[in-house]
């Protein structure tokens, strides 16, 4: 055999490993971020648990009403909570979860905002909770659902109807990523508490932590396994951009020893829309959605006050 068809042959295998390495790679990434499968993600403190539990007993006995939607893509099933206020009003805040979430983990902030007065909306996101889907979709094609939502809201409450956003982690993603559709006019404000900046920044980040791996080029084969299989290119999945064509007041909230979504995230989110009513809190020592646990009287103070400004 001659040196040259002996570095054939190595070439030839040593890129056939390498194929073969990225593709299995890029299924696994896959099917670990996207894929409903159980994972240990632990950000909550005792505390917030033990709090979490009391408003999840609360959020059972309350008065509520299930109602369903068809997801924008993909033709699910989507299920969601209704918690109408303890007194007649067209002010409806509509809550999104975070990641691996589902409405009850949203137990403390559905009772804070029916604390002040206003009806609550809490949908279990595509593959999560009681909706139906076999992925998880970082807030992408959820952005389309949440609008859905919105006009059932519309529907159901009034044409008079003052809508507010809300959403936590994936759900803060996911309300920015609203933002820069055509939103019914009825939408008046935003509230998101440590969103990501985009999906392949927040994947690309935690391919890095758990991993030690760069973005490329696996992040973007995976890319290709969630266009066939979700349907979607999560690359294309940009908080940043949605909030460029925001019209919308919008408040931002970050925990300044943010890990899991890092702190600097927020910064570029808030830089990103250029609309002049908007706002921007970095709670000092808190981590990934622990902002309401560590100042629960200052938190609500802000939200409401933000909030009661837009819906009037």
């Amino acid at each position: 055999m001659t040196t040259r068809k002996k570095w054939t042959i190595a070439l030839i295998t040593f890129l056939t490993v390498i194929v073969i390495g990225v593709a299995g790679g890029s299924f696994y990434l896959y099917h670990f971020a996207f894929e409903p499968t159980p994972k240990v993600l632990n950000h909550s403190s005792s505390k917030s648990k033990s709090k979490l539990k009391q408003n999840q007993a609360w959020l059972k006995r309350v008065n509520k009403q299930t109602w369903h939607e068809t997801s924008a893509t993909d033709h699910l099933k989507l299920v969601a909570d209704y918690v109408p206020a303890a007194h007649r009003t067209t002010k409806t805040i509509i809550v999104a979860h975070g990641y691996m979430g589902n409405k009850e983990q949203m137990a403390s902030y559905i009772r804070l905002w029916h604390r002040q007065g206003y009806n609550v909306l809490a949908p279990d996101d595509r593959g999560n909770g009681q909706s139906q889907g076999d992925y998880y979709g970082f807030g992408w094609p959820d952005r389309l659902d949440y609008l859905k939502w919105t006009r059932q809201v519309i529907r159901r409450v009034g044409q008079n109807s003052q809508i507010g956003l809300f959403g936590v982690s994936m759900g803060g993603a996911t309300v920015m990523m609203m933002s820069g559709e055509k939103l019914p006019s009825q939408v008046k404000a935003i509230i998101e508490d440590c969103g990501y900046t985009s999906v392949g920044d927040e994947l690309g980040y935690e391919l890095n932590q758990l991993y030690h791996l760069p973005k490329f080029p696996l992040l973007y084969t995976a890319s290709w396994v969630a266009q066939a299989k979700a349907h979607f290119n999560f690359m294309t999945a940009s908080s940043v951009n949605q909030l460029k064509k925001n019209k919308l007041p919008i408040f931002f909230i970050h925990g300044a020893k943010d890990t899991f979504v890092p702190t600097k995230m927020v910064y570029q989110n808030y830089r990103a829309t250029t609309v002049k009513s908007k706002q921007l809190w970095v709670a000092p020592g808190a981590g990934h959605a622990e902002s309401y646990t560590r100042y629960p009287q200052l938190y609500q103070q802000k939200v409401s006050q933000f909030m009661a400004k837009y819906l009037k």
